[in-house]
């Protein structure tokens, strides 16, 4: 499945940047990747980034995630602590977790890196990575000299995030759908041993908490989406919340297999 996808967006890549090129644009071709946690986002992305970096295509891609551009430890803390009663901010994941400022700043010199008579194009460029697994697995962002350096020339950009391409909702449709969940939750009977229910889910978090998130999200539109062209979307073949929580956790138990044990407990995953 992941290489019949990489296949399909690698061409739908090479369409877009031949198109680009055409119109005169030496600017890297800005991609979004967005599909459920755990979905093989990373993976694909990965794929893709393998086979057009490869000849005979052998173009120069700078790929990363949107998890990199999470806030350093001390600020996710902060966070949670200026939204004391909004649990979708105790950690990260949700939009207003990430260092959009950051994301903003290396986009923009993504932008003009191919450009001789630009500073971006003579100086180095570094994007940030963040280590999951430290601090029992809410995560802190890597000391500089850690993460990606990136050099010109770009030929294409790749971003990968769950909630790429998201867009907030005014406060009357994000009312309406949250009072539909919860009836919904009324008739739904628990998932599998170990998944949250729906009834559980809808009841953990208020109203007000979506408000919040949904104000990050903006900024989001504001400062990342406008880079980019090109927007891809991942779609799970069977659909449904427990299954992206089955592979959300099945990701952190890698994680921890991988560096140790250091990570989210299955319960924190949950939560």
């Amino acid at each position: 499945m992941h290489l019949q996808s990489a296949h399909l967006i690698s061409a739908h890549i090479l369409t877009h940047l031949a198109s680009h090129r055409a119109a005169g644009s030496s600017s890297p071709l800005f991609v979004a990747i967005q599909g459920p946690q755990g979905s093989g986002k990373t993976t694909v992305t990965r794929v893709v980034q393998e086979k057009l970096s490869s000849p005979p295509y052998s173009l120069s891609i700078v790929s990363f995630s949107l998890d990199d551009l999470y806030l350093p430890h001390a600020e996710l803390t902060s966070l949670a602590q200026r939204h004391p009663e909004n649990g979708l901010l105790k950690g990260r994941g949700q939009p207003g977790t990430h260092d959009v400022a950051l994301g903003e700043h290396i986009l923009a010199r993504l932008l003009s890196i191919n450009d001789p008579d630009s500073m971006e194009a003579s100086e180095d460029l570094e994007i940030p990575s963040f280590d999951k697994s430290l601090f029992n697995g809410k995560g802190d962002r890597l000391a500089p000299g850690q993460g990606l350096a990136v050099k010109a020339p770009v030929d294409v950009v790749l971003l990968e995030g769950w909630c790429m391409g998201f867009y907030p909702l005014d406060d009357e449709e994000l009312e309406k759908r949250y009072l539909d969940a919860k009836e919904a939750a009324d008739g739904t009977a628990r998932g599998g041993e170990g998944l949250p229910d729906l009834k559980e889910v809808v009841e953990t978090y208020s109203l007000d908490d979506l408000k919040t998130v949904n104000v990050y999200l903006g900024k989001y539109v504001e400062s990342i989406y406008r880079f980019f062209t090109v927007f891809v979307q991942l779609v799970p073949a069977s659909e449904g919340y427990s299954l992206v929580y089955k592979w959300r956790l099945q990701q952190e138990h890698h994680m921890k297999t991988l560096n140790g044990g250091r990570g989210m407990s299955d319960l924190e995953v949950k939560s």
